[in-house]
């Protein structure tokens, strides 16, 4: 043990890094699991500085995500051999023994449990022997409480409310690994954006893995529209965002919430997955072409300039000639800000990836050039419905020049050149901008 200059022994603080693959909520939760290190005296360092713990945080949306995960997991352990290596998160829910047969890993936990990883370690050194902490995921029934973040190094602070999802899309497998749905105590969700709003946290994002059906299992008189009324009552917040919602769980209820709020920002994500009815019917979403086009034509007769985001996913089995151009043609009429298009990718373990008529690679590679053309001009056309207009700008990051990088409520990225005056933007401030083309990406 080494000493100080008075030669009194000196205990060196343990450190533990955190690599985190996948989705948002994978991001918060790894920054809830860093504060539960912290409260147990660790320091918080990067992947490339030495660590006495290494957690890996995993996804599993694609056979890919489980492939990239291993690939970390094996560089991991190459680099910090002495380290006690635990792997978590999605991958390691669905493929436990798969995780625990690469030498080097010590500890596997899934996604529930998490707050029992210290006493998980401790086994670990005590016993030499890798262990195998995860449980069946529909033994879950509780919304399991993390604790609650506050050393997040950002201006927007994520706010996980819910967990699970019951829905079951042919290619998916993500209720396999995060198990059904638990809401968040309405209670404990309230203090912690409270707590995130006296620390000077000015944006806080909804986010859940099926946030839309947020209250549902609660068996009390509580849903998402409720809880987005309380927390906007939350003195010195100044923008709440919603995550990701399905299109069928916009109740009239929500939608005049969104519509009726100043904080409530007026960008929603509302997936599409594909824009043929014979693709929607073959993934399994429960709505057709013609319910999502209605919800649009609602939500945008009661929210003016309303931006919204989807995703697309490109050559699900079976997809032909003509769902490819009903699809094209659909995002066409939609008018998106922001379209996250992916190609089909296998999964293991769900219906689809079982399914004949498996898309060739290269056609599907071209049917996503094609959509990417389409997503880039709609985001280009709604940015530009801004230009010469007055936008709030929240100030994310400023660079070593002295120019900021932001988002305006609708999700626009905003780049503003350095002040003249010689002061420097603060991040976390806001700034209102006559928006002009140069502030803007457009392609």
């Amino acid at each position: 043990m080494p000493y100080d200059s008075q030669n009194t022994m000196v205990e060196l603080q343990k450190a533990v890094c955190f690599v985190t693959l996948g989705c948002k909520v994978n991001q918060t939760e790894s920054e809830a699991m860093a504060q539960l290190f912290r409260e147990a005296q660790y320091q918080v360092v990067s992947a490339q500085e030495e660590a006495d713990v290494v957690v890996v945080n995993t996804c599993t949306v694609t056979n890919t995500g489980d492939s990239k995960s291993r690939q970390v997991i094996r560089r991991m352990i190459k680099a910090h051999p002495e380290s006690v290596v635990v792997v978590m998160g999605c991958y390691a829910q669905t493929a436990p023994g798969e995780v625990l047969g690469i030498e080097g890993v010590d500890l596997v936990l899934g996604t529930q449990d998490r707050a029992k990883i210290l006493e998980w370690i401790e086994k670990v050194k005590a016993e030499k022997v890798p262990q195998n902490a995860v449980r069946g995921i529909w033994d879950a029934e509780e919304f399991e409480e993390l604790p609650q973040l506050s050393e997040e190094h950002r201006t927007r602070a994520m706010l996980k409310i819910q967990e699970g999802c019951n829905q079951f899309c042919t290619y998916c497998i993500i209720p396999y690994a995060r198990g059904p749905l638990r809401s968040r105590r309405p209670e404990n969700a309230i203090a912690e954006a409270q707590r995130l709003v006296a620390e000077g946290y000015p944006e806080i994002v909804l986010t859940g893995i099926h946030t839309g059906f947020y209250g549902e299992d609660l068996q009390e008189d509580w849903n998402l529209a409720r809880l987005v009324g309380e927390l906007e009552k939350i003195p010195g917040l100044r923008r709440l965002r919603l995550s990701s919602i399905e299109p069928m769980e916009y109740t009239s209820e929500l939608i005049e919430c969104i519509a009726s709020s100043d904080k409530v920002c007026p960008h929603l994500h509302i997936p599409l997955q594909s824009g043929s009815d014979n693709v929607l019917a073959r993934m399994h979403r429960p709505y057709d072409l013609k319910e999502y086009s209605a919800l649009l034509a609602r939500l945008r007769q009661r929210i003016p300039n309303l931006a919204v985001t989807t995703d697309i996913i490109v050559g699900f089995p079976g997809e032909t000639d003509e769902d490819h151009a009903s699809t094209m043609e659909f995002v066409k009429s939609c008018n998106f800000s922001g379209i996250h298009v992916f190609p089909y990718s296998k999964r293991k373990g769900t219906p689809a990836a079982d399914y004949p008529d498996q898309v060739l690679k290269q056609l599907k590679d071209q049917r996503v050039k094609e959509l990417l053309v389409v997503a880039r001009d709609s985001q280009a056309r709604f940015s530009r419905s801004f230009i010469g207009k007055s936008v709030d700008v929240l100030i994310e990051r400023v660079d070593l020049k002295g120019c900021a990088v932001g988002h305006t409520p609708h999700y626009i990225q905003v780049e503003i050149p350095a002040r003249e005056d010689g002061k420097l933007w603060v991040s976390g401030e806001f700034v209102t901008v006559v928006l002009e083309e140069h502030h803007v990406k457009l392609s």
